[in-house]
C-alpha cells in the first residue's frame, strides 16, 4: 500500500529531547526543571507536594510528558534513587553534583550491611537503607555518599565527626545506667561513624595521624586525609592472602630504619588481634576483627607512634606509591573485591562544594567557613 509523502513523515520516529535543548547558549539549566523531566522520562510522578500549578518542577514533568509520551525508560532502584536525591538536594538547597553521581554510581555504593550498626539492610523500622552525605557541610558528590540505615542515619543527623565522637564517650558514660546509648546508638556504633565522618573532613595531619580505624570505609568513599589512607591500606593487607610479602614491600618504601622499626611493632600489635579466634567465616567477620582491633590501646598507642613521624606530603607520597605498585588491589567490598584509586589534589572534592559548606550556588553564605583542601584522597 502505497503512502503519501504527509504520511510517511507521521510514522518516522521522533527524534530524542534532552532537557538542555530546551535552553539556549549561556542560559542555565533550571534544576527543579530538569528533575521533572527526568520524572517524566522514567515515567515517574513526583510527589504531590511538588506538582502544585506554577511550580517548577511540575513545568518540566508536563514538558517532558508531552515530548516523550509512552517512550520512557525503566526506572531501576537506582534510578528511584537518583531522583530522589535530586530532589532532596533541590529541595533543601545543597549542591547536587550530576556529573559522577548517577544511578550507575548509586549502585556501586549500595550494600546490604550498614557499616555503623552492622546489621543487615532491608525491611524493619530503622533497617530501611538510606544513602546519605557523610560529611553534612559537603554537596551531594561522588566520594561524600555511602549507604546507611536509616537509625544510624537519624542519629547522625546535621552532626559534625567531633561531636559523634563526643556522643560515642557519653553512650558509653550512660553504660553505668544501664541504657548504653545515646540517640539511638550505642558507643561502638558512635565511634564507628565518627571515624566514617572524619575520613570526608579535610582535618589537621597530627589529629587525623591520632586517630583510631574504628570503622573500615564503604565502596567509593574518599578519604581526604593522606595518613587515614594510608592506615586503611595497611589495615587492609590482612584481608587476603600474601600479606607478608606486600608488608616487606611497603616495609622498604619507610624512610629510616627507626621509622621500620616502629612500623613493625605496630603492625605485629595488630596481626595477632586480626586472627584472634581462628580463621574468620566470612571477609565481613574478617573486617570486624580489625575494626574492633583498634579498640586495643597498644594498637593505637603504637600506631600513634608510627604515624607522628610522618608528615602529610610522605603519606601522601606512601599511599601514591602503595597504589602504583598494587598493593591496594583486590580488597574485599560488602559484595565483591575492589582497587583503591589514588586522586590528586586538584580533584579530590571536585563538586564538593567545601566552600559553600555544601550549599547549591543561588544558597552560598558569603560568611560560609572554607576547609582547606587535600593535598590527596584515597577512594576505598
Amino acid at each position: 500500500l502505497a503512502r503519501t509523502g504527509r504520511t510517511a513523515r507521521a510514522l518516522q520516529p521522533l527524534p530524542e529531547v534532552e532537557a538542555d535543548d530546551l535552553f539556549g547558549p549561556g542560559e542555565a539549566r533550571d534544576p527543579a526543571f530538569a528533575l521533572g523531566w527526568d520524572f517524566a522520562h522514567h515515567g515517574l510522578v513526583p510527589p504531590a507536594e511538588h506538582l502544585l500549578p506554577g511550580h517548577p518542577l511540575r513545568h518540566g514533568w508536563e514538558a517532558g510528558r508531552a515530548a516523550f509520551g509512552a517512550r520512557t525508560l525503566r526506572a531501576g532502584r537506582g534510578v528511584r534513587q537518583w531522583l530522589q536525591l535530586r530532589l532532596a538536594a533541590w529541595h533543601h538547597g545543597q549542591s547536587f553534583e550530576a556529573v559522577q553521581v548517577t544511578p550507575n554510581f548509586l549502585a556501586q555504593i549500595d550494600s546490604a550491611r550498614c557499616p555503623v550498626t552492622r546489621g543487615e539492610l532491608g525491611e524493619g523500622e530503622g533497617r530501611e537503607a538510606v544513602v546519605e552525605r557523610v560529611n553534612h557541610r559537603a554537596g551531594y558528590a561522588a566520594g561524600n555518599l555511602a549507604t546507611l540505615s536509616r537509625r544510624a542515619q537519624q542519629a547522625k543527623g546535621g552532626k559534625r565527626w567531633d561531636e559523634a565522637r563526643l556522643m560515642a564517650v557519653l553512650a558509653e558514660a550512660r553504660r553505668a545506667e544501664g541504657s548504653g546509648t545515646a540517640e539511638g546508638l550505642s558507643s561502638a556504633e558512635w565511634a564507628r561513624l565518627a571515624t566514617l565522618m572524619s575520613f570526608v573532613t579535610p582535618l589537621p595531619h597530627e589529629l587525623a595521624a591520632s586517630l583510631p580505624l574504628r570503622v573500615l570505609p564503604p565502596n567509593r568513599l574518599r578519604l581526604l586525609n593522606p595518613i587515614q589512607g594510608l592506615q586503611v591500606l595497611i589495615t587492609l593487607q590482612l584481608t587476603h592472602s600474601g600479606f607478608a610479602v606486600r608488608i616487606a614491600q611497603l616495609t622498604q618504601l619507610l624512610p629510616g630504619a627507626d621509622l621500620r622499626r616502629d612500623f613493625h611493632l605496630f603492625f605485629h600489635t595488630l596481626l595477632p588481634r586480626a586472627w584472634q579466634g581462628g580463621r574468620p567465616g566470612s571477609d565481613e567477620e574478617m573486617r570486624e576483627r580489625l575494626e574492633d582491633a583498634w579498640q586495643n590501646p597498644d594498637v593505637l598507642r603504637r600506631w600513634q607512634r608510627f604515624a607522628s613521624q610522618l608528615s602529610a606530603e610522605q603519606a601522601d607520597d606512601l599511599v601514591q606509591r602503595l597504589v602504583a605498585k598494587g598493593l591496594a588491589n583486590g580488597m574485599p567490598g560488602a559484595q565483591r573485591a575492589r582497587t583503591a584509586q589514588w586522586h590528586p589534589r586538584h580533584s579530590a572534592t571536585e563538586g564538593w562544594a567545601l566552600e559553600r559548606a555544601g550549599q547549591a550556588a543561588r544558597h552560598a553564605n558569603p560568611k560560609a567557613t572554607t576547609e582547606a583542601a587535600p593535598r590527596c584522597t584515597l577512594t576505598a
